[in-house]
């Protein structure tokens, strides 16, 4: 994991960093009398959350991020923000996406606390289904409001998930399946907020190839790589069909999703784990429950009870 922190009241090493840690821009200062600026960046592989507060009045000109990137404001206005055939202002507890990943964009920020979270536009594309399998583009946000604010407060309420659950704790970020399981659980969230090109309605080919024996290849592939990350889209190439044929057999034939399934393998072999551990060596609850990409202590005892009817802390205690 990577953290990094900014304080600075020169406007010229500001405007360095954020083109660092951004994209190459100009800012300019509308208050000259204050240029604070305060970032404080928590990152995994193909995601960070970013915390800034400005005490001043910034204008902003952006070349592309090559990025998703989202806005949370908690405090003050972002206005005028503009790009391509888009204008608009957002205040707080406004949830947005900034701008397509290769498009430019500006505006003007006000005295704002907020959030910036950027992630690798190829995870929609791991979670989902392109329009045309054949030949794939990839899957693309086309809004940058969410479809109903219920959508916006599920998104708010991932991000700060995965600040609070993954990104405060390094031991836990780093684990690999950890920061697997996050990022896609953030990029499914972001594909239930804002519209986008993804496909899930079945075709009539993806019917006629959603059947047992690619299910049990589906079956196979994640038993044998469970122990590694894994998206959906790895797990439909493995079975030769498409994301959305994937979907269809498991929902078919199991009642499930592929993501449910892997998450119960991979809560099995947490339990072994903790049945064969030694507490006594320094073994815990919340590494094997890591290990194995369950990085909510508490949702993981609530899935482990339910699946074997007693806590992971008596497992690892009496084996």
């Amino acid at each position: 994991m990577e953290t990094l922190t900014f304080d600075s009241d020169d406007l010229d090493r500001t405007e360095e960093f954020l083109s660092h840690a951004y994209a190459k821009m100009r800012i300019g200062n509308g208050t000259p009398d204050s240029s604070r600026a305060r970032i404080h960046r928590s990152a995994i592989d193909s995601v960070s959350v970013d915390e800034l507060d400005l005490d001043f009045d910034m204008s902003y000109a952006v070349t592309p991020l090559g990025r998703i990137c989202l806005c949370l404001v908690h405090e003050g206005t972002i206005e005028d923000h503009v790009y391509q055939g888009v204008s608009d202002s957002f205040g707080p507890g406004d949830v947005v996406s900034f701008a397509p990943p290769e498009l430019s964009y500006a505006g003007r920020v006000h005295a704002a606390r907020y959030n910036i979270t950027m992630l690798d536009p190829d995870l929609l594309s791991q979670v989902a289904a392109t329009a045309d399998t054949r030949s794939p583009e990839p899957v693309r946000l086309t809004g940058h409001r969410p479809l109903s604010p219920a959508a916006g407060d599920r998104l708010r309420s991932t991000i700060r998930y995965v600040q609070d659950h993954v990104l405060a704790d390094a031991a836990v970020a780093d684990q690999p399946l950890v920061a697997s399981t996050a990022a896609q659980h953030l990029a499914a969230t972001v594909l239930a907020t804002f519209p986008h090109t993804a496909s899930t309605d079945p075709t009539g080919a993806d019917r006629r190839d959603a059947h047992p024996a690619a299910l049990r290849r589906a079956l196979a592939y994640i038993d044998d790589h469970a122990d590694r990350p894994l998206t959906v889209a790895q797990i439909a190439e493995a079975a030769h069909i498409s994301v959305r044929a994937l979907q269809y057999a498991f929902r078919r034939h199991l009642d499930s999703t592929p993501l449910a399934y892997l998450r119960q393998v991979r809560l099995s072999h947490a339990h072994d784990e903790l049945a064969a551990a030694d507490p006594e060596d320094g073994s815990t609850v919340t590494d094997i429950a890591a290990r194995w990409g369950f990085y909510h202590p508490g949702r993981f005892a609530t899935l482990y009870r339910h699946a074997y009817d007693r806590t992971p802390r008596r497992t690892l205690r009496d084996g």
